[in-house]
């Protein structure tokens, strides 16, 4: 994750991000300023900017506990941002002293959520500021300057991300990494509520990785191994295969999450741009039959019309630029398509980069690759976030045709509904039965006209309806 706190001094030193190795930033470096040493014994750790949009944070689970010893590199804590769950790393050694957001809470990025000691003499010194000016930080962020001088700001980095486990024996369990339990932060953190040891729980995410639903599944088999002492840990649980809805109390009000609060920006956002929409029908036949050829090989349908979206946007680029001002728009370099994705609790829009140039296999393996790191929430800022382009498919659900909101900063979205066996007439006069789906984009008026949307469509199906240059 490129985005990274700020750090301010309370005092007037201020080491360099470049000489000093314990203020690491990645990846992106900044210019080095002056070195100089360091004198504060007491740091206060802050809520890191885990993308460009995020303006505040919230807590999902400390990772370590008041009093516990860290080590440079270790994770603390893990953020909710506005698209993704983020474990989040220390780049000093010492003592977690006093955690002033606890979890469930919210922190605007750049203010104090806790307080780091250099020794365990110190912590009690700590907890009292965190006592003292606790409830000034949830108020507001830190201000400019801080009245203690012996106080220093501590750099979080979100954490990279974690190395695919080597291949365990068969006294190491399958999802560990020289020790290390490999598992999303959601499934930590249910884990922590169901009280399910993680150590014992085999993961079936990418490469062995926990995930929530193998959380689920181990804290339902306890339940059934003692049936008559009902855990009221596991009260509630999901069941892995059948998921059941949380239970719903008629009446109440409920607050957006972080993730719900930036889809609900971005959709009032949108309403500002002038949009219009056109529709086309496209015969799947064709493509229905490749699809069949080649899904053995690992090839997705969405990854199908992805590429042909971006075949068909190569020849017509104004509707993969975007207008931002309102007074210019850019035609993009790049064709990237962002698909989006329903996942707990919100929506997002994973990019499959490049989709012109990629073969349609890789093109597959990569989507379902996004698909996985979405669900688990672990997508990095550039998988989301640089979509030229975007598909928006119900068909999995029957939906014939709708229409979707075009999202801020990109030109065009096209929402797809099902492929259906439709009674048509053919060219001889007949009447015969053929697959047809129907299409709708909705578009940025502003840059995009009819015209331009009508060309891209006749393109479109074209491709569709003779899709071998898909496999090229």
């Amino acid at each position: 994750m490129a985005a990274l706190l700020h750090l301010r001094l309370n005092s007037s030193l201020l080491p360099s991000s470049s000489s000093h190795p314990s203020l690491r930033r990645r990846p992106c470096r900044r210019p080095a300023a002056p070195s100089t040493r360091i004198s504060a014994k007491i740091r206060e750790i802050f809520m890191p900017a885990l993308s460009s949009t995020m303006t505040e944070g919230k807590i999902v689970s400390w990772v370590k506990s008041e009093g516990d010893r860290l080590a440079k590199g270790e994770s603390v804590v893990v953020v909710e941002s506005d698209k993704a769950d983020m474990d989040v790393e220390t780049f000093y050694d010492g003592y977690l002293a006093a955690i002033m957001v606890e979890e469930g809470g919210v922190a605007p990025v750049g203010s104090a959520i806790a307080l780091l000691a250099e020794s365990e003499d110190e912590i009690p010194l700590a907890k009292s500021q965190a006592s003292s000016s606790s409830s000034a930080v949830a108020a507001s962020p830190p201000p400019a300057e801080a009245p203690a001088s012996t106080t220093s700001q501590q750099t979080l980095a979100p954490s990279p991300p974690e190395p695919s486990p080597v291949a365990a024996s068969s006294s190491t369990h399958p999802a560990s990494d020289g020790g290390r339990i490999v598992a999303t932060p959601y499934a930590k953190k249910l884990a922590k509520d169901l009280k399910v040891d993680l150590a014992g729980v085999a993961g079936t995410g990418p490469m062995g990785r926990i995930v929530a639903k193998d959380v689920e599944a181990a804290a339902a088999a306890a339940v059934a191994s003692v049936p008559s002492v009902p855990s009221k840990a596991v009260v509630g649980s999901v069941s892995a295969k059948t998921p059941t809805p949380l239970a719903i109390e008629l009446g109440t009000v409920v607050p957006f999450t972080t993730m719900q609060g930036a889809v609900s920006k971005n959709m009032v956002e949108s309403l500002s741009v002038p949009t219009f929409r056109v529709g086309y029908t496209i015969t799947t036949n064709a493509l229905d039959d490749l699809y069949k050829k080649i899904k053995s090989k690992g090839v997705t349908m969405t990854a199908l019309l992805a590429k042909a979206t971006a075949i068909a946007l190569t020849k017509h680029p104004v509707v993969n630029s975007s207008c931002r001002d309102g007074k210019s728009f850019t035609y993009n370099s790049s064709i990237n398509i962002a698909v989006a994705v329903a996942i707990d609790g919100g929506l997002i829009t994973p990019v499959l980069q490049d989709a012109d140039k990629v073969d349609i296999y890789s093109l597959s393996r990569k989507w379902k690759e996004l698909v996985d790191k979405a669900r688990a929430k672990q997508l990095q800022p550039h998988e989301y976030s640089t979509g030229t382009f975007t598909l928006s498919n119900l068909g999995m659900f029957g939906v014939d045709r709708f229409d979707a909101i075009l999202p801020p900063g990109t030109g065009a979205i096209m929402a797809v509904g099902a492929s259906q066996p439709t009674v048509v007439a053919v060219k001889d006069g007949r009447i015969g039965l053929k697959s047809q789906m129907q299409v709708n984009v909705t578009a940025d008026h502003r840059v995009i006209y009819g015209a331009d949307l009508a060309a891209f469509l006749q393109t479109l199906a074209k491709i569709i309806e003779e899709p071998s240059d898909l496999t090229l």
